[in-house]
């Protein structure tokens, strides 16, 4: 079975939403980063990485832990290719490379890069001084990027990938969560976003993990 390490309302939830969406039995145990359970040595000797997702059950090894799988990009492709089913992601290769391109974009620009300034600050600098301007910087790009998903979903697509929800959507919905975090007021600056979160929210398996997770997002 399956065993999936994460983190409430961090980039895990968006893999946590998609095993319930497959609909198959699997476990799941926390490691907190507020409560610094991610750097913790225990951790660490099963993830190297000090992060989380980190997914159990899956052949091969990057380090640490025999059979874990890191990173939120490779266990929510692994989940999906691996449950067909279950249609995370688009059958055709244009559709499925469209799903990468998302999820490269969200994953290293959004998530490491810009939310990183903004919370992660000291990554960037070991000079304290510096970290206002850093954080400042870290702001504008994450408006940036939202102002970007904005125009993209405002062409009237029905999902993040036209035609069809994928692995990207509960992705999506992680972000929009930060944005609230965040203060921005993201259903009046960001409407045509606001629909397709709508319908994710709505989904049984994004309802599960949200109450699961213990996480609000409106």
């Amino acid at each position: 079975m399956l065993k999936l390490f994460y983190s409430p309302g961090a980039c895990s939830m968006a893999a946590h939403i998609v095993l319930e969406e497959i609909g198959k039995p699997y476990e799941s145990e926390i490691v907190s980063i507020p409560k610094g359970q991610t750097q913790a040595p225990e951790w660490k000797a099963v993830n190297p990485k000090g992060r989380v997702p980190a997914l159990l059950g899956v052949p091969g090894t990057m380090g640490g832990k025999p059979d874990l799988l890191t990173e939120v990009n490779a266990i929510m492709f692994y989940l999906a290719r691996t449950n067909p089913g279950a249609k995370l992601l688009p059958a055709d290769p244009a559709g499925e490379a469209r799903c990468i391109e998302w999820m490269n974009w969200l994953t290293g620009t959004v998530h490491a890069t810009a939310v990183g300034q903004v919370w992660r600050t000291a990554r960037f600098s070991d000079d304290a001084h510096a970290h206002p301007a850093i954080k400042a910087k870290g702001e504008q790009a994450v408006r940036d990027a939202f102002a970007y998903i904005e125009s993209l979903m405002g062409d009237g697509r029905d999902w993040a990938v036209p035609g069809q929800y994928t692995i990207v959507d509960p992705y999506l919905l992680v972000f929009y969560g930060w944005g609230q975090r965040m203060k921005i007021d993201m259903r009046g600056q960001y409407p045509a976003w606001s629909k397709i979160i709508d319908k994710v929210r709505v989904r049984p398996a994004v309802h599960k993990v949200l109450t699961d997770e213990q996480v609000e997002i409106r």
